[in-house]
């Protein structure tokens, strides 16, 4: 047979997902072919996840087909998908961290001796050898606890190969990792392509998406727009797909009135950790704190909102000397901290959106030491209208949206409070180009009205497009600060790495 006859591994044919009211997937179409990288983008709320989750065996389609090989498959849950020979990797993948690697591979179907004992010999001979092919060196008897989101990664690519996986789903798997580590993710994932495994890629970061992936996917509103060779595509084309539009500016900060001084850091030291921090912040001032992951940058602003103990140094707010380790008392004199990692820090994933978007408002909203629900329910749809939040219902738990919404959940706890401080911590990770672009106009926005704004970003494009200062951190210390008209790419990173222009010649 020709090979261009040979059905793909997996298809999705017109394939349809409601939950309630909400169409999540609208007769959308996908193709898997082997020997290939295909990428999959769209904005939060497109539909990507609620897809990852058909082919994962997660959700059972409500129209359309599911194609193995190219023949009409039902997968009533995850384990029919795997059988099938599909599997996901997740952005962050959640293992048990008291195993070793080994015993993560094989959970729940380890290999038998005769005597029906598990074989941890044959275990850890399979896991070197799925290391092998992927081209790493990892202990399959190290346990799992400690390991990296990077090495955890591996760890679940490797289990994708022992269970003969010939599709694999690799799901925003960048997002948390260095710049080093995802280099060794693409070079294991083209192993695996160049091996015959289809690959289906979904990322927000365009320059991954051009660099990898063979074709592209774009789908908007639970269904198809268009499917093309990366080679025809530029990212113009793809942000216009995505998004039903031009986005005209991805960064569109405005000059601002800059005032008195609100936010004062002088000398904060956390033994470690880092030292002698000092920065001023000025009403109408967005100041980015740039870096490599792990200079301490979000560990900065923890502290001084009062989540982590500091050493020594101080802190002002106003001209007003902050209790170390207090955040009531920040939240008091008007700082607002939004965190890195919005699920585990920002919002309870299991409440609804009302209660997770009014957390910080209990007492104004409340009557007597009761809350009134009417007031709870007016103050949260008051907020999403003011940001252009996407639901279904706001009673509904804030685990159903999508992450650029669920973002703006955690942007909304915050902003009603009417803070005089702003801290985003990587305010724009993991959502969509068009999201994006309504983040950036809100923090310029926010710093027109006189908001003091403090931004941690690990994108260079984000932190010279929208901060008027750069403070760049390396190993726990400022070793640069920039004004927006003389901070680059160049003298950002060379800050970053510790090191000076004539250094680097």
């Amino acid at each position: 047979m020709d090979p261009a006859e040979v059905p793909p591994p997996l298809a999705l044919v017109d394939v349809t997902k409601s939950f309630g009211s909400v169409r999540a997937l609208r007769g959308l179409s996908l193709e898997l072919r082997s020997g290939e990288i295909h990428a999959l983008v769209g904005e939060n709320g497109a539909g990507k996840s609620t897809l990852v989750k058909t082919i994962a065996g997660v959700h059972r389609p409500d129209g359309g087909q599911v194609l193995v090989d190219g023949s009409p498959t039902g997968f009533a849950a995850p384990v029919d998908a795997q059988r099938a020979g599909v599997a996901v990797i997740y952005q962050e993948p959640t293992l048990f961290p008291d195993l070793s690697v080994a015993e993560n591979i094989f959970v729940g179907r380890q290999p038998r001796t005769r005597l029906r004992t598990i074989d941890r010999a044959r275990m850890r001979r399979d896991t070197e050898e799925a290391f092998t092919r992927l081209g790493v060196d990892m202990d399959p008897d190290r346990p799992a606890r400690g390991l990296s989101i990077a090495d955890q990664q591996l760890v679940e690519i490797a289990k994708a190969l022992t269970r003969q996986a010939r599709v694999l789903v690799m799901d925003e798997p960048t997002a948390a990792l260095s710049g080093v580590e995802a280099e060794r993710l693409f070079t294991v994932a083209r192993t695996l392509r160049d091996s015959g495994a289809a690959l289906l890629f979904i990322s927000h970061r365009f320059d991954e998406v051009f660099a990898l992936c063979d074709r592209v996917t774009v789908v908007r509103d639970g269904a198809f727009v268009s499917c093309d060779p990366t080679s025809d595509l530029d990212v113009d084309t793809v942000v216009r797909r995505m998004v039903g539009r031009e986005v005209t500016s991805l960064y569109p900060k405005e000059d601002a009135e800059r005032g008195e001084v609100l936010l004062e850091v002088d000398g904060l030291t956390r033994h470690g950790v880092f030292a002698d921090v000092s920065m001023k912040v000025r009403a109408g001032e967005i100041v980015a704190l740039a870096g490599l992951v792990g200079a301490g940058r979000s560990e900065v602003i923890r502290a001084v909102f009062g989540v982590d103990r500091y050493d020594a140094g101080t802190v002002r707010v106003n001209g007003e000397t902050l209790p170390p380790g207090r955040p009531r008392a920040a939240m008091a004199a008007g700082i607002a901290l939004v965190p890195e990692d919005r699920r585990q820090q920002g919002l309870v994933m299991e409440s609804s959106i009302e209660r997770n978007a009014t957390a910080t408002r209990r007492w104004p909203l409340s009557r007597l030491g009761l809350l009134r629900p009417r007031a709870e329910r007016d103050s949260a749809r008051d907020w999403g209208e003011r940001l252009s939040l996407k639901f279904g219902r706001i009673t509904d738990p804030v685990s159903t949206l999508s992450g650029g919404n669920q973002q703006k959940v955690v942007l909304a706890k915050w902003l009603s409070t009417d803070p005089r401080v702003l801290f985003v911590d990587e305010p724009t990770r993991g959502i969509d180009v068009g999201t994006k672009a309504e983040v950036h106009r809100l923090l310029s926005t926010l710093a027109g009205r006189g908001l003091a704004i403090v931004m941690v970003s690990s994108e260079l494009p984000e932190v010279l497009g929208m901060a008027d200062r750069v403070l760049v951190m390396h190993e726990g210390r400022v070793t640069a600060e920039l004004d927006r008209d003389e901070a680059d790419e160049e003298s950002v990173m060379y800050a970053a790495t510790g090191q000076r222009p004539n250094e680097a010649a």
